[in-house]
């Protein structure tokens, strides 16, 4: 695992990281999740069994735990994470949801074991390591630090490497609405729509590949 953890401060509870100054989620963080990354795939009404979710920015985990709790069967989830947080941290972030407990004590694992979910953590720069990973994920949180902060996370390639891991009528959902991430989903060959965001956000992006 890289020990190039994410350096934290906190405001009202509420991770920030110092390295790209945004928050890892609202103050209502499951509600948040449920919205945007549950919502917009159209999960959980999707899950069966070998249902795949992809994710871009693993972070607190708290994406992970909500859709575990609320997969009626076995499904996988494969994630990727440059900057993984420490346990304690983790734990901290998790607090106001229940500590996620069965999270926190896999944690740090490439591979963690949560009730009705598979859970893979691929660690190191999701620029290099999409690219190289032989999945295919059927839904996808989109759920880098916002586009202005963190421009990496929303580049065109990387958006491509998401389409191309993704099979026609698989779906992607992100919290931002900014143009140019449209414009690259676009390109990467998901029919993108703008849909109402969820607390301060006005907006978020969905897509379904061609």
């Amino acid at each position: 695992m890289p020990p190039d953890h994410p350096d934290l401060t906190w405001r009202d509870g509420v991770p920030v990281s110092a390295r790209y100054g945004d928050a890892y989620y609202q103050a209502d963080g499951w509600a948040e999740a449920s919205h945007v990354f549950m919502e917009g795939n159209g999960l959980p009404a999707r899950l069966t069994p070998g249902f795949h979710v992809g994710e871009l920015g693993f972070g607190t985990g708290l994406n992970a735990l909500v859709l575990s709790d609320a997969a009626p069967c076995p499904v996988a989830m494969t994630s990727f994470e440059a900057h993984p947080m420490t346990r304690d941290d983790m734990a901290r972030a998790l607090t106001p949801f229940g500590g996620g407990a069965a999270l926190v004590d896999q944690w740090p694992a490439e591979r963690i074991a949560l009730p009705n979910l598979d859970l893979r953590v691929v660690f190191g720069d999701a620029r290099e390591t999409l690219p190289a990973w032989d999945g295919q994920a059927d839904a996808w949180f989109l759920d880098g630090f916002a586009p202005a902060r963190n421009p990496e996370m929303w580049g065109a390639d990387l958006l491509a490497a998401v389409g191309r891991a993704t099979p026609p009528g698989g779906t992607s959902a992100t919290f931002t609405a900014a143009g140019h991430v449209r414009r690259a989903l676009d390109a990467a060959g998901f029919d993108v729509a703008r849909v109402p965001g969820f607390g301060r956000k006005r907006h978020m992006t969905v897509g379904r590949r061609r």
